[in-house]
């Protein structure tokens, strides 16, 4: 077990000697009460790498992860952890397609996904976890297309992990996932998934858009653009029958996102849906102020009087390219 956390040095101001202080005391209290946390994670960390343990300590430690603090550095430094955590992962490929995934499978490896989402999130551990190409090996479950419950519980728990990376704004993990299949597999999400799913398939897009480099990704191509406000005026659509005032908001980020690209904004003008110009969705946005600010400035953008645009400079010269 390597990078365990050191026990505290008894010193002076421990005892309340000369140069102790309430803040300092309290800095020690609370170091202590972290260490004696992450003495509890330590066991279940270590039978983990015990195939016959494994599946409990996967429990134990999905359910309290919240309440060890460096849980993530201790999974990753710990030896064979994470190739454990990626067995059970891979463990399941088989039963994806055709889809008989059942609800024991689908269980056990989501607790897995979790303590990865926990390594994601950590600063520690976040480049390290990018660097090692683990985001790959998620991305089966999201390019399944069966709606069982095992296989939702799956996909949403699989974006959990993609969302912890993008929600800390850093263009290296941008660059990172645009090399990879992220865009298209949050697409299928947005169509296919539950409301939740595609909410969080939305949140990614919208965190990679609001990235200059993922910007300029989807509105280098038209194919790129047409493909995002295809699958973003479906969901349009289909809000007006299911109203969700979580999934509009990101949905509108999205688009007032891509009207600051200049040959977007100019596509804009035929492609955001009549129901975001008109009084569809009023009710839904009655007590969000920030996502009716957003829409009436993407109006603004895209309807609004404009410089007109040099020649070759809109989406009508890339289709010809």
């Amino acid at each position: 077990m390597a990078n365990l956390p050191q026990s505290l040095s008894m010193n002076a101001a421990a005892f309340g000697g000369p140069g102790s202080s309430s803040a300092s005391l309290s800095a020690i209290g609370t170091q202590a009460n972290k260490d004696r946390k992450m003495m509890f994670a330590e066991q279940p960390v270590l039978d983990l790498s015990n195939p016959d343990l494994r599946e409990n300590a996967l429990l134990e430690l999905s359910k309290k992860r919240e309440i060890f603090p460096d849980l993530a550095p201790l999974l990753w430094n710990s030896f064979g952890t994470i190739t454990a955590l990626l067995q059970d992962i891979v463990s399941i490929y088989p039963v994806l397609s055709p889809p008989n995934l059942t609800s024991a499978q689908s269980n056990r490896v989501c607790n897995a996904l979790a303590l990865l989402q926990c390594v994601a999130s950590h600063p520690d551990t976040r480049m390290l976890f990018l660097n090692a190409h683990i985001p790959l090996y998620l991305y089966p479950f999201l390019n399944s297309t069966s709606k069982s419950r095992p296989f939702e519980y799956l996909r949403l728990t699989s974006l959990g992990v993609i969302g912890a990376l993008v929600k800390v704004d850093d263009t290296e993990v941008i660059s990172f996932l645009l090399s990879t299949e992220i865009i298209p597999l949050c697409l299928r999400t947005m169509e296919m998934g539950s409301e939740l799913s595609k909410t969080v398939a939305t949140f990614i897009v919208q965190k990679i858009l609001l990235d200059d480099v993922g910007l300029d990704y989807i509105c280098t191509t038209a194919e790129r653009f047409f493909a995002v406000g295809r699958v973003l005026g479906h969901m349009v659509a289909a809000l007006a029958e299911q109203p969700s005032s979580r999934l509009l908001k990101h949905i509108i980020r999205c688009y007032l996102r891509l009207s600051d690209n200049p040959r977007a904004c100019d596509a804009l003008r035929s492609c955001v849906p009549d129901m975001l110009r008109d009084a569809t969705f009023s009710s839904c946005l009655r007590e969000d102020p920030t996502t009716r600010r957003w829409l009436q400035q993407l109006l603004h953008n895209v309807q609004g009087p404009r410089v007109a645009l040099q020649a070759g400079t809109g989406f009508d010269h890339i289709l010809v390219n």
